[in-house]
């Protein structure tokens, strides 16, 4: 019997499968009745081809014969159909291993590591040559081949590219700020502060975290190693100018930066039309100075030694820049301003002895010279509060509040000066008629300074200065200046 299985096309496997097990029950229930003797007393009714055997050796012979034909031939049918699941599952199994080999690089993947601030990550090119991926960069889709994926996304490798500079990201690491990716040279020139000092990007510290030291006003940040090596600090405004940027070396040792030097007061002429000013100022609130007392603008070791001689008084650490006297004294006052030389030094300043006479309960009024206008002024409204409440005759006040109270003065008159400035150019005019104040950008300035000393005076930590500030500030706003002074001068303390 001849069985062709190529061209059995007609009948599917189900209905060969059902056929072939027909005919392997008839095998063995033929090979039953033969060794049970021949008796079978079964009946085919569905196909009457087919009889009941008759117990006959030769006609058994040949249903068994043809039974083994039919065998054979679901057996080479099994073993095609075999070779063929085979070719299959070779080809999945290599589809299969290259999916699990895909699966693995991507349970590989570490947490990226962070550096300084925490936004440096490390891109994984994959080959993965199976299913859809579109790149995040042009919206197409990637295909076979070479990919990053980052950020949640997938990437032609040219595709990934810096938010800076616009070039592709082939770094092994990169930085993120936001949704945007940028190679780490790129992120450092961007966001990696740099000292106002040096313009050098500022170091990490051993901890690898980025330290530096803050103006608490300016907002100038610089690097910790300036404030060991020697890198000045202005007198007046206190910031650390740029190394490129010129200072001024008074002769007491102070630097002064250019800025605040162009509204400096540098002798006890200079100051006057400033003394008149203040003047004004308190008989604007009934609080005329009726004694004509001294003002003088000295250095910083006639100040010093002046404050030694007297015998009360509270002073400003760390260093005293006005003093309201009341003792009788020779003090050594500038009587010419100092020009500057080579290096920008201070020299040929001119002083002369000054004696001072008891006429009344103040002698003079000293401050230090060399600072700006309005820290000049402030600190001469501060010593007259000192002056008028010892003319009026109050009694010794514990030092927060006479310091306090004088500090609440010094503050009035600077708002006021800040006020007036917004609405027109303030100058300050020297004995010989010159501004000292120009218009455009010296203004500006000089308003910022304003606004720092007004916040030195409000930001004040001392005990004396500060608290005794706040402490009268809040009592002049509850109940005015005039019924806070009355009430000081009766108990000797602040109302509250």
């Amino acid at each position: 019997m001849h069985v062709v299985l190529a061209g059995r096309n007609l009948i599917d496997y189900e209905q060969i499968t059902s056929c072939i097990m027909d005919w392997i029950k008839k095998i063995f229930k033929g090979s039953g009745q033969k060794n049970s003797e021949g008796h079978y007393h079964g009946e085919y009714a569905e196909d009457p081809q087919f009889y009941a055997p008759s117990g006959t050796g030769d006609m058994w012979q040949e249903h068994e014969n043809e039974e083994i034909d039919r065998a054979i031939a679901l057996s080479l049918l099994e073993e095609s159909q075999k070779e063929r699941n085979i070719i299959n599952d070779e080809s999945q199994l290599e589809e299969d291993e290259q999916l699990a080999r895909a699966i693995q690089e991507s349970l590989r993947f570490e947490p990226p590591p962070q550096y300084e601030n925490a936004n440096t990550f490390q891109p994984i090119p994959i080959h993965f040559p199976m299913g859809d991926r579109t790149c995040s960069g042009c919206n197409t889709e990637i295909g076979h081949g070479r990919f990053l994926n980052c950020l949640n996304s997938f990437w032609h490798p040219e595709c990934f590219r810096c938010h800076a500079c616009n070039l592709p990201i082939s770094d092994y690491e990169f930085s993120v700020s936001g949704n945007y990716r940028f190679h780490k040279s790129c992120y450092k020139e961007r966001y990696h502060p740099k000292c106002d000092v040096c313009s050098h990007f500022i170091p990490t510290n051993p901890a690898g975290h980025i330290e530096y030291r803050a103006h608490p006003f300016w907002i100038q940040k610089y690097c910790p190693s300036h404030e060991h090596d020697g890198t000045p600090r202005c007198c007046s405004c206190e910031r650390m100018e740029p190394q490129d940027t010129g200072y001024v070396a008074l002769d007491d040792g102070r630097k002064l930066c250019l800025e605040c030097l162009d509204s400096a007061v540098m002798d006890t002429k200079e100051c006057q039309p400033l003394y008149l000013d203040i003047q004004e100022f308190y008989e604007g609130l009934n609080m005329k100075v009726e004694q004509q007392v001294p003002l003088l603008l000295v250095e910083r070791q006639a100040l010093n030694e002046a404050r030694e001689g007297e015998k009360n008084g509270h002073y400003h650490m760390p260093e005293t820049r006005g003093l309201c006297l009341s003792e009788e004294q020779t003090v050594s006052t500038i009587l010419r301003r100092p020009s500057f030389g080579t290096g920008n030094r201070a020299m040929d300043m001119i002083t002369e002895p000054y004696k001072l006479t008891r006429r009344c309960e103040v002698t003079a009024i000293l401050i230090l010279y060399g600072l700006p206008r309005l820290l000049t002024g402030s600190i001469l409204a501060h010593e007259m509060m000192h002056a008028w409440m010892r003319l009026q005759g109050f009694q010794t006040l514990s030092q927060d509040v006479e310091e306090g109270i004088c500090q609440v003065l010094a503050h009035m008159w600077i708002a006021t000066q800040l006020d007036s400035s917004s609405s027109r150019d303030v100058a300050s005019t020297s004995s010989s008629g010159s501004s000292r104040i120009r218009k455009g950008k010296r203004p500006e300035f000089e308003r910022k300074l304003g606004e720092f000393f007004k916040h030195q005076i409000e930001s004040d930590t001392s005990p004396v200065y500060g608290d005794g500030f706040r402490a009268g500030n809040q009592a002049v706003y509850k109940y005015g200046l005039r019924r806070t002074l009355e009430h000081i001068r009766m108990t000797g303390r602040f109302p509250y």
